[in-house]
């Protein structure tokens, strides 16, 4: 078994229905909080081997694999697959 290594831990906001994120999208909110964990860490994308994200609910916009897609919103490097874990309310933890 490999290593797994937790580098940074940040989380996107929480927002309304109809409030001040709902015209954001949900790859956007993602990929923001991937280009401030790499601008936080000395480590280079090229390096991590998957991206795992916790979505509460994987519908609309949202809707298929959120971790990778906010992974290549972000500019990363496109070899790196991701993983996104839909645990309802757990996942938002």
């Amino acid at each position: 078994m490999q290593d797994a290594y937790i580098v940074s831990a940040l989380r996107t906001p929480i927002g309304k229905k109809k409030g001040s994120l709902s015209e954001v999208h949900p790859a956007d909110l993602g990929a923001s909080v991937l280009s401030e964990t790499f601008e936080k860490i000395d480590i280079d994308p090229a390096l991590v081997e998957d991206v795992i994200f916790g979505c509460v609910d994987t519908v609309g916009p949202q809707a298929g694999d959120i971790a990778r897609t906010c992974w290549l919103a972000a500019g990363l490097p496109e070899h790196v697959p991701g993983t996104t874990v839909d645990r309802q309310c757990g996942s938002s933890q």
